[in-house]
């Protein structure tokens, strides 16, 4: 991969924090956490649930769990960027608390936006996490400072997103046992369809092919049982995954560290 990811300790609980600097294009791929950051330099072009945007030096960028989204340069610099990734009941919590009601479903709104002073508390809220002297009243201050300026510009409010019957009980298939060597056949006999039309249908639904999406899952999996301080060799087993090389390589492709840097960062 083309240039340098870091995974930082981070000093709360369900936070994570990346730094990067890279010219890699990233393929599809979703993640289980909402993320918040800032492009430092350069720029990029990404797919996001709203459609391609675009984010230059300085802008907010953001994703929401599940959404389906890549990256990539524009230009032949590359760019560089920070990312803080919070659990979905972190953001959950702030949007109750900051709303005063208890949304069934919140979304960040604008993948990309220009907003400075929600980028300076950012770049403070970052320095705060990865700092493990910070004291923790300065950590717990700023970030609902942040998701405050970010949630007021940009969480809806509303019903899940919608999605075929049947592709939702091929997708709970999946969602409930990633790990398991599901078949095609399995995924269609569950969703009433065939095997053609479940394929298209998923991918349409998803953005993702079935045995794509299962692969998402699985290196979901093993990040929490990495998080959990599950061996390496152990969470490739547990996770579904032929073995450790197969998760390092999916695992990379979808968070630009490996395996090994991840356990490290969140030991």
């Amino acid at each position: 991969m083309q240039g340098q990811f870091t995974m930082l300790r981070c000093g709360s609980a369900g936070i994570q924090a990346v730094a990067a600097s890279s010219r890699h294009v990233f393929q599809r791929h979703s993640h289980e956490q909402f993320g918040i950051g800032v492009i430092d330099h350069g720029a990029q072009r990404s797919l996001s649930g709203r459609g391609t945007v675009e984010a230059g030096a300085g802008d907010i960028i953001t994703v929401n769990p599940g959404e389906v989204h890549d990256g990539a340069p524009i230009g032949d610099a590359g760019r560089s960027w920070r990312m803080l990734y919070f659990d979905p009941e972190i953001v959950v919590a702030a949007v109750e608390d900051i709303r005063e009601v208890a949304p069934a479903h919140s979304e960040f709104h604008r993948p990309a936006m220009t907003d400075a002073g929600a980028a300076d508390l950012f770049r403070r809220l970052f320095a705060t996490m990865t700092n493990p002297h910070s004291p923790e009243l300065r950590r717990d201050e700023l970030l609902p400072l942040l998701l405050a300026r970010v949630v007021s510009e940009r969480v809806e409010f509303a019903g899940a997103p919608s999605m075929p019957a049947a592709i939702r009980k091929a997708r709970e298939l999946i969602d409930d046992a990633p790990a398991a060597a599901l078949t095609l056949a399995d995924l269609a006999k569950a969703s009433g369809l065939s095997r053609f039309q479940l394929v298209r249908s998923f991918a349409k639904a998803t953005g993702f092919t079935p045995h794509a999406y299962m692969l998402q899952r699985r290196a979901d999996l093993a990040r929490r049982l990495i998080a959990r301080g599950t061996r390496l060799a152990d969470a490739a087993a547990e996770s579904g995954f032929a073995d450790q090389a197969h998760m390092t390589r999916v695992f990379a492709r979808k968070y630009g560290v490996s395996p090994g840097v991840y356990a490290a960062a969140v030991a």
